[in-house]
């Protein structure tokens, strides 16, 4: 039979009893030797002495349940997530570049190798290795920032060419850059390995999704299947597939859908690209880019004892976290949830300190009511510095 101070394994998992029921077990034992008048406070050396052997055993089951639960993707951490996931033939994202769709116009048969784009803040934007005009004169591809890191481009600040090449003769960018992002974080890789297991599934829909969740780049993503008759509320035409995708490469994402979408039904979106089907024929695939909507706020906390500057500015960033890792198009709900994002604030290391008297949320149409409202094709973005502080 195990020690009452073990962990210990059952059908329902794993358990361990506290560092308290520890340091109380080992107290009563010490008594049943030396007598129950024994002194075994906190300021007693013998008392000391438990509180180190409980702390010791604590420590050892806490490891014992931290490598039990590595095992699972659902439950791992760190490196041993990053472990499990290699069976579902995924692997954690590693730190990226900001991408962009860009439209390259030029005389048909022009051919661009390495070519290089800049945008209005300056930063460089190179092109596939090699990019050849079309027939048709113009060409959408993805170009890479050079920067690692989340470099922004609106619409159209993509448009010098730093390489010149004879036949090329203009480009633009027709949607926002993907931002980059830091090293992919436990909770979005928990999901997609989640979504990863859709691959082999036994729908044609879950299957594109898991499909395009696998591009290299991909870090958000929302389907949507109209299989009536008629337009639906998004204005997603009959018989249609809409896909809005954020990063990854243009001609892998299509290639995915391509290689994964049912047939005879449409595919629904603002970009483009031609691949060439199991067969060696040319289809058109469309899809989505998110376009992104600034979200603001205002949060009123009323500091109490211990409360520093560093809490609060932690505050603000636990609220722009939630906003940038909301679902495109909101999710279920629609929306950027007022409740989620005070669960955030609240939820920060020192919020003992401060009570949060108010907390209002702003979209591109005014305050949320509470909660902000995105267009399915929509995507949150945040910084720290939009959420207005106030301390009294």
């Amino acid at each position: 039979m195990a020690s009452p101070t073990a962990a210990v394994i059952t059908p329902t998992g794993i358990t361990a009893p506290t560092y308290a029921e520890i340091l109380a077990y080992l107290q009563a034992k010490y008594r049943s030797i030396y007598g129950d008048d024994v002194y075994l406070e906190p300021d007693s050396q013998d008392g000391q002495f438990l509180a180190v052997q409980a702390l010791a055993i604590s420590d050892a089951n806490a490891a014992v349940i931290a490598a039990y639960l590595s095992f699972s993707p659902g439950t791992a951490q760190k490196a041993a997530l990053s472990s499990n996931v290699k069976i579902n033939g995924i692997a954690r994202a590693v730190p990226t570049n900001s991408q962009a769709d860009v439209i390259c116009i030029g005389q048909a048969g022009t051919s661009i190798t390495s070519g290089i784009a800049e945008d209005e803040a300056g930063y460089k934007w190179a092109l596939p290795a090699l990019v050849t005009i079309p027939p048709a004169g113009t060409i959408t591809v993805t170009a890479t920032c050079t920067t690692i890191g989340a470099v922004s481009a609106g619409i159209g600040q993509i448009n010098k060419i730093v390489t010149a090449t004879r036949g090329w003769q203009s480009v633009t960018n027709p949607s926002s850059a993907s931002m980059g992002a830091p090293v992919e974080t436990d909770p979005a890789l928990r999901a997609r390995q989640k979504t990863s297991t859709a691959l082999p599934s036994r729908t044609v829909l879950e299957g594109t999704i898991g499909a395009v969740a696998s591009v290299s780049g991909v870090t958000r993503y929302a389907a949507y299947d109209n299989d009536t008759s008629a337009t639906d509320a998004n204005g997603i035409p009959a018989n249609h597939l809409a896909m809005v995708v954020e990063g990854g490469d243009v001609t892998a994402i299509a290639s995915a859908i391509a290689a994964k979408k049912g047939p005879g039904g449409g595919t629904y979106g603002t970009t483009s690209a031609t691949v060439l089907n199991v067969y060696g024929m040319p289809i058109t695939i469309n899809f989505f880019r998110p376009t992104y909507r600034t979200i603001t706020g205002a949060m009123a906390l009323k500091a109490l004892a211990g409360y520093t500057a560093a809490i609060g500015a932690a505050a603000q960033q636990a609220v722009s976290d939630y906003v940038n890792q909301v679902a495109i198009g909101g999710g279920p709900s629609g929306t950027v949830e007022w409740a989620d994002a005070l669960t955030a604030a609240n939820s920060v290391p020192g919020s003992s300190t401060f009570k949060l008297t108010a907390l209002t949320l702003s979209g591109p149409g005014g305050a949320g009511t509470p909660d902000v409202p995105l267009a399915f094709n929509q995507a949150a973005l945040c910084t720290p510095a939009s959420i207005v502080l106030t301390v009294t």
